[in-house]
């Protein structure tokens, strides 16, 4: 069995990647009357709803060691095999981690087979990266890693019953620090201690990503990242390619 991806790249990982209340209202809107709900990857706990009962499901030791006191109880395991009963949870949920699975298929029967209701998956389009600066001008290997480790939108939606996409903008001074969040502030990405907090950095030759940076810095410092990007920072939210797939497992009571 392989190392749990956060168990290498994990550290201070909730320092960085805290919950933005305006995509968890996406979340909870689509988990809709739910009551019970099972997270799925769950990481330190970002997007939880308080207002249900949730359970966590996480392979990561160091992942489960920073969850806050009073947050939703935690069982150990990965998504391929989660450790309940059909039917157990109205519904299940899992928020940008479906690319860190051994097996995204198998963890995604799974989910559909512990729901009665629905299942909501945050994931990643990468297309609309191509777009963006920081790819664009600076990282153009992070188009290459994400299109490699993202499971493509429609092929998620074909191993889900019943499931519709939508886009999330990703609005401005998001709270989550992940790497396209911070499209409207770009010296975000010169701290080693944001960059530890996103995947697509460890996936990264270290050759490029220093290059990446040096031109980053270099254009920061002169005023030309502000001349030609510079308008970013007042635009209310972007679309970099994160998307909300939502599955009607059953209807309540069908099962």
């Amino acid at each position: 069995m392989t190392q749990p991806a956060y168990d290498r790249i994990g550290r201070g990982y909730s320092d960085v990647r805290r919950p933005d209340p305006r995509i968890a209202a996406r979340i909870v809107r689509a988990l809709a009357d739910a009551e019970s709900v099972l997270n799925v990857g769950a990481g330190t706990g970002s997007y939880e709803p308080g207002d249900r009962a949730v359970t966590a499901v996480e392979p990561s030791d160091l992942m489960i060691s920073q969850r806050l006191l009073g947050s939703a109880p935690v069982v150990k395991a990965r998504a391929e095999a989660l450790p309940f009963g059909d039917d157990s949870f109205d519904a299940a949920m899992a928020i940008i981690t479906v690319h860190h699975w051994a097996d995204p298929g198998a963890g995604l029967a799974e989910m559909v087979r512990v729901a009665r209701r629905r299942v909501v998956v945050i994931s990643f389009d990468p297309e609309p990266l191509s777009d963006l600066w920081l790819v664009r001008d600076y990282f153009p290997r992070a188009l290459e890693i994400h299109a490699g480790k993202m499971m493509p939108i429609d092929e998620l939606l074909a191993l889900l019953p019943d499931a519709t996409c939508e886009s999330i903008p990703v609005p401005r001074l998001c709270a989550d620090g992940f790497f396209c969040a911070l499209w409207d502030r770009p010296e975000m990405h010169l701290d080693p201690n944001v960059r530890r907090a996103s995947s697509v950095w460890h996936l990264m030759p270290a050759r490029e990503t220093e290059r990446g940076l040096s031109a980053l810095r270099a254009d920061l410092e002169s005023g030309r990242w502000e001349q030609r990007n510079g308008h970013l920072r007042g635009a209310p939210a972007l679309d970099v390619g994160l998307r909300l797939v939502a599955s009607e497992v059953a209807s309540p009571g069908a099962r």
